[in-house]
């Protein structure tokens, strides 16, 4: 069963409706989606993504254990260097998720709402000799994140993540409500993920499902180093990366903008030549409504779709541009 934080405190501030699946907890919104997305892209406020499962690997051999059994390169990953990683299956399959720093004492990593106890199980059966402490530390800390360009100082205490779509802070959960006072406005989820939409970046859970590959996300170019060996689904990784045929491909849509509803994760994907009947190609990973670009989505098709096809979203015109090359 999963395992998720508890509610976030904040979503008692004025005009906060709660998120849904998979971001329960949190508040998806405080009022105004489009005016949070504009602050968010000219780099002010917050969003809260106190939801969000918290791990934490300390000990002497924290680094040189992790290289072994996540994609990412890690044994000399320098003190406050960001990165991002996954755990395989046996057969390559992506199983978690992890967006990493190290503080020179302990590796912090976020991961989807609920996920940690499953990622730590895998964790603690691997720790055979090795000189390492794994712990949830869900309940003591609360990941906050901040715009790329926020002039928001890094309070003392805090651990940051920074990358160049913005800052993640490792916060302690206490001291949530004092700094959402200090440092808002706050921002909810639907924003963040209509930026995340925009920028093509794949979420587990969302843009994944049972036999997903990192080939078909996108993410050999930022969670895996594919000069380094010796972790679980290490062998898929490689075969398919020298093939060069992953069965399917992350796509970006730009949705028929006189429709009202979005297309759900799981709809159907099918070319619009053979109609809202016709034989499904993939299916919507996640929909947003963006402040410029109007409705917009992921979607994962067969890696044969035509670039260039005309596709419906359930039954939403949708013209694709190509996130990773067939």
């Amino acid at each position: 069963m999963l395992r998720h934080s508890p509610a976030s405190p904040l979503l008692s501030l004025p005009g906060a409706v709660a998120a849904e699946a998979p971001d329960e907890g949190v508040a998806a919104h405080y009022g105004d989606l489009f005016r949070e997305q504009r602050a968010l892209a000219d780099g002010t406020g917050f969003v809260d993504l106190s939801h969000r499962g918290v791990v934490t690997v300390t000990g002497p051999d924290r680094l040189s254990w992790l290289h072994l059994l996540l994609t990412q390169h890690v044994s000399e990953l320098p003190p406050g260097r960001a990165t991002e990683a996954l755990v395989l299956s046996a057969h390559g399959h992506v199983e978690h998720a992890l967006y990493l720093v190290d503080d020179g004492e302990t590796t912090w990593a976020h991961v989807e709402p609920g996920t940690q106890r499953e990622l730590i199980s895998y964790l603690e059966s691997m720790k055979f000799f090795y000189r390492v402490e794994v712990a949830d530390s869900t309940e003591a800390y609360a990941v906050v994140h901040l715009p790329a360009g926020s002039i928001t100082e890094t309070p003392a205490g805090t651990v940051a993540r920074e990358t160049s779509h913005g800052r993640d802070l490792f916060l302690p959960r206490g001291e949530l409500e004092s700094f959402a006072a200090e440092h808002g406005p706050a921002i909810g989820v639907l924003a963040l993920e209509a930026l995340r939409v925009e920028a093509r970046r794949p979420r587990f859970g969302l843009e994944t499902d049972h036999r997903t590959i990192p080939h078909e996300l996108g993410w050999l170019e930022t969670a895996v180093h594919l000069q380094k060996g010796c972790y679980r689904g290490q062998e898929t990784v490689a075969r398919v990366h020298n093939l060069g045929r992953p069965p399917r491909r992350l796509v970006f849509l730009h949705l028929d903008g006189s429709e009202v509803k979005l297309p759900p994760h799981g709809a159907p994907v099918r070319l619009a030549a053979d109609g809202p009947e016709g034989r499904q190609i993939g299916f919507v990973t996640t929909s947003a409504r963006h402040h410029e670009l109007g409705p917009i989505a992921l979607a994962l098709v067969k890696r044969n779709v035509p670039v260039d096809a005309e596709l419906l979203a359930d039954t939403t015109a949708a013209a694709q541009e190509v996130v990773v090359e067939p």
